[in-house]
């Protein structure tokens, strides 16, 4: 009998499939070079806060404040360099810090005062708005102008030259076939079981086109975007920490019985506030690159970025209740959720109907969140 989860997976293919086709037939620019690598960039910037999301909810909290996170420390960086003459760098590290310290705060408040998460972070939505405001002073703070073009705004402008893309393609296969085969022969020694040599064939052709076909189309137009080595990277580590080391086996634990987890001697206090501090490097990272691709920090950047990001990991698989996810299927919803906003802007849908969309796709991922868990139970 064909298991729940093999029929979950199975559907976001499809619907991507679908959402792709159905662009696609009513746009023939949606799969053009020039679009589909905008789109990565757009793709890049929700699957990194997407991953940050994705921690806090395997431990069964929310974090509704890192839409306004990411105009908040996008704006610091921009008014820094812009108005105070600081070099980027610097000026991307001193918000940075600002960003660890306010997750900190906040995480420190959840686990230390016993508050919901869903209340401060509600409460830290309105105040990082608020404070986003004053720092730009309600106007407009350009990220590139004239000579003071640089590593701010480069970060969404900046694309690999086409022997580098395909030299880094073969390399990641490389490390991906060399990292599959290991555990293979890991869980062979170890007993368990393993997918059959031609099913790992097939997926390694797959991986092996779908990698370099992307490389292949972002060198018809400018080459692979510096936004999307920033994704993998930042997908890198969580899969890393989540997977294989005792941080990410608490994560999963708080989330699936937080009570047991305390009685098993895990630090839970100490593993919700690293999770919130990750939290923040990643709304650094979102906020540098949502305000560069915005070309200049407005009172709008990151706007309603908390749903999509939450979307993401919910269609990707992660309970709201903590303790069930994938960065995979993180990254995978993340790209479900661009590709269906990237086309409704390519098909110029009016603003009232894209919020129709997203709250749809939010309340859909929800309810099957809920039925299978209902199921699972």
């Amino acid at each position: 009998m064909i298991s729940r989860p093999p029929l979950r997976n199975l559907a976001m293919p499809l619907a991507l499939i679908g959402i792709c086709v159905f662009f696609a037939l009513h746009e023939s620019a949606f799969l053009g070079p020039r679009n589909l690598t905008q789109l990565i960039v757009e793709f890049s910037i929700t699957g990194t806060l997407a991953l940050g999301m994705f921690m806090i909810l395997l431990t069964g909290q929310i974090d509704l404040s890192v839409g306004s996170g990411v105009g908040l420390i996008g704006g610091i960086a921009a008014v820094l360099v812009f108005q105070h003459g600081w070099p980027a760098p610097w000026a991307m590290l001193a918000a940075a810090a600002v960003a660890i310290l306010l997750w900190t705060l906040m995480g420190a408040l959840i686990v230390r005062q016993r508050i919901p998460s869903f209340i401060i972070t509600l409460g830290g939505l309105l105040i990082f708005k608020g404070l986003f405001w004053l720092v730009i002073q309600n106007s407009t703070v350009p990220v590139a102008r004239g000579d003071r073009d640089n590593l701010y705004s480069l970060l969404t402008t900046y694309y690999l030259p086409a022997k580098v893309g395909l030299g880094l393609a073969l390399a990641v296969l490389l490390g991906l076939g060399l990292t599959t085969w290991r555990s293979r022969v890991a869980r062979l020694a170890s007993g368990l079981p393993v997918r059959s040599l031609p099913v790992m064939a097939g997926a390694g052709l797959a991986a092996v086109g779908g990698i370099v076909g992307l490389v292949v189309l972002c060198n018809q137009f400018r080459g692979v975007p510096l936004t999307l080595l920033i994704l993998a990277a930042t997908a890198g580590i969580v899969y890393f920490l989540t997977c294989h080391t005792p941080f990410g086996r608490y994560l999963y634990a708080i989330g699936g019985n937080e009570e047991a987890a305390v009685l098993s001697g895990i630090a839970v206090n100490r593993v919700l506030i690293g999770a919130y501090v990750l939290m923040g490097v990643t709304v650094a990272l979102t906020g540098f690159m949502t305000t560069a691709y915005s070309g200049a920090s407005t009172t709008t950047v990151g706007d309603l970025m908390e749903l999509d990001a939450i979307a993401a990991c919910v269609i990707g698989g992660t309970a709201l209740r903590g303790g069930r996810g994938s960065v995979g299927g993180v990254i995978f919803g993340a790209l479900i959720m661009t590709a269906l906003l990237n086309g409704m802007t390519l098909l110029a849908v009016s603003p009232e109907i894209k919020f129709i969309a997203r709250g749809a796709v939010l309340t859909l991922a929800v309810w099957l969140d809920v039925v299978l868990g209902r199921a699972k139970n």
